[in-house]
């Protein structure tokens, strides 16, 4: 076939392929050929540059929306013999190579196969370091850290010389092989960077940042930092500040962040977050709205930041407005987005709006699940939670240790002692969930409540690590509550031992004494606890009043209205005694 019928073949088919807008929909007989004639026809035209497979690849992504269709176009290259010419077959192979990992980019992993890519390398005769950045760059998007460095190295053997594009996509393979094992190869690369030049690259200098951040080297991260200061753009600046969040250090990122010429979502979401992961609620929120008034759109990450700290606080009004924010605008709640609202809503005292929400998503992941068992053992909902636990396994989301916690405390509240002990037999052997602390102070709180008091002696007993805090504090609550005075003794000896800066224990048996009206016990016992210095924990509440939350400790004079809040409470007071 000459190149005029080709070309003729082409006009024909045109109008055909025109009229194919939809994607997915079933293509017109001569389409793959048309592609492949297309590409055989600026192979005429164009020299063998980088520029003419980069031309070659815009055609074949023009139309190939899927990797199945890509396939499909590598089939018909073959049996239509266009591979057979050695005059195409390096630029065809290549163009296939970088529209392959172009849709690998563009549409995930999703049937993708690794062998696929690879094998179209093989075949390349003579790859460029174009070629070898392609099957680089798929290795490192399919998480393939090891032959992703195995094909540098090959490239180097080749004295074939990597591009500013080289570095970043080994850089971040690298990175896959997780903090301990990248430092290595990423100090080895960092050192090929500087020879060839490409270590001021902002591409390189970010992918270095990046890196580096995540195998701890923080001062290593910052020495790329700073020794480029016309090149830092503001992905430098997230991925330092991403940095500093991670390692807990909130007033470095927050200074980073204050420098930045220009921030986008991603910056103020990873402060954010930063913030709200370290118990900063106040100042969480504070950014939230300067933010907003900066008008800079906040991802889910910002959102998600914001609900959390509200959440933290009690602050419902607050929360609402950031609830109303993500309606107004018609985000979508993602799984990350329920899980905030379900929490923040349980939290706040709303457990129905939590629980209309949970039930109206269609996004839920074990987070969601957790919040929303959460939430209802809060509220004393013990049999709503077992119900809900029901319904998590039926939709075959796999429980984990918060998820048996949260069941297990509102089983305590509810008095279900049957289904707890079911639950707590079956996360190991059922569910292959490891028991915890926790779990056994949950179980020994609640045998304790019902009286089963030695039954909880006996798990503890069973239990493969001591007793701690929680185990032996849930069994004197129980003992305390059915009046059992010995084992009391021995559970408040054990959490004297476990921890001894705590007051509230000795105040418990006192009262334990006192209800068996050993009063000399009760003297000694707050006697020893003057004289060892401990003090219980103050009662602490807190209330909202126009936006303004307001903390009160028992004892505590320091409020700014003290003086008026007391004199309302004598009023009332008073009051009272003369209704008498």
């Amino acid at each position: 076939m000459n190149i005029e019928s080709m070309e003729k073949e082409e006009e024909n088919t045109a109008r055909d392929v025109m009229m194919v807008v939809v994607v997915g929909t079933p293509k017109p007989k001569g389409y793959f050929v048309l592609l492949l004639l297309r590409a055989a026809c600026m192979s005429s035209t164009h020299g063998g540059t980088r520029a003419h497979v980069n031309d070659i690849s815009r055609v074949i992504l023009n139309h190939c929306n899927t990797l199945k269709q890509l396939h499909q176009l590598h089939a018909h290259s073959l049996v239509t013999g266009l591979l057979s010419s050695s005059s195409q077959t390096h630029f065809l192979l290549t163009s296939f190579l970088f529209s392959a990992t172009s849709l690998l980019q563009n549409n995930g992993g999703s049937g993708f196969r690794l062998g696929y890519a690879v094998s179209i390398f093989n075949l390349i005769q003579n790859p460029s370091t174009f070629s070898f950045n392609n099957i680089i760059r798929v290795h490192s998007l399919l998480s393939s850290p090891l032959p992703a460095l195995l094909l540098f190295s090959r490239m180097r053997r080749l004295t074939l010389p990597p591009d500013f594009h080289t570095f970043p996509f080994v850089l971040k393979a690298s990175s896959h092989l997780g903090p301990t094992h990248a430092i290595s190869p990423a100090q080895a690369l960092h050192a090929q960077a500087l020879k060839f030049g490409f270590a001021a690259d902002s591409f390189v200098a970010n992918a270095l940042i990046h890196v580096y951040s995540l195998c701890c080297r923080l001062s290593d991260a910052c020495r790329v930092f700073d020794e480029n200061p016309e090149r830092r753009d503001v992905v430098s600046y997230n991925t330092l500040i991403d940095a500093f969040v991670k390692a807990g250090e909130i007033s470095r990122a927050r200074n980073l962040f204050d420098e930045m010429p220009v921030r986008d979502s991603v910056s103020w979401g990873t402060i954010l977050a930063g913030y709200a992961q370290s118990n900063h609620c106040d100042e969480t929120i504070r950014l939230f709205y300067r933010m907003l008034e900066s008008r800079v759109r906040p991802d889910n990450i910002a959102l998600v930041s914001a609900l959390s700290a509200c959440a933290q606080l009690g602050d419902l009004e607050r929360g609402c407005t950031v609830h109303d924010y993500i309606r107004t605008n018609g985000i979508r709640l993602d799984s990350f987005l329920t899980t905030g609202l379900v929490d923040l809503y349980a939290k706040c005292g709303c457990i129905e709006i939590a629980k209309e929400i949970f039930d109206s998503s269609s996004d839920k992941n074990l987070c969601t699940w957790n919040a929303m068992l959460v939430g209802f053992s809060m509220h004393g909902l013990g049999q709503l939670s077992l119900n809900y636990f029901t319904r998590m396994i039926e939709a075959a989301v796999k429980p984990d240790g918060i998820s048996f916690l949260g069941v297990l405390v509102g089983c305590s509240h509810a008095g279900l002692v049957d289904e707890a002990r079911k639950l707590f037999n079956d996360m190991e052997s059922v569910y292959m969930v490891s028991r915890e602390q926790k779990h056994y102070g949950c179980m020994a709180d609640l045998l304790g409540r019902a009286g089963l008091i030695e039954e909880a002696i006996e798990m503890i007993k069973r239990m493969p690590m001591g007793g701690d805090v929680f185990v032996w504090g849930g069994l004197l609550s129980g003992c305390r509550l059915h009046g059992n005075l010995e084992v009391a003794k021995k559970a408040a000896q054990r959490v004297m031992e476990l921890k001894p800066e705590d007051g509230g224990v000795y105040s418990i048996m006192a009262n334990v004494y006192a209800n068996a009206e050993q009063w000399d016990d009760v003297v000694k016992m707050r006697r020893s606890r003057d004289s060892k210095r401990v003090k219980k924990n103050a009662g602490c509440s807190w209330i909202q009043l126009d936006g303004v939350t307001h903390e009160f400790v028992a004892g505590d004079i320091l409020h700014p209205r003290t003086d008026e809040i007391c004199s309302i409470l004598n009023g009332m007071e008073r009051h009272q005694f003369e209704a008498f």
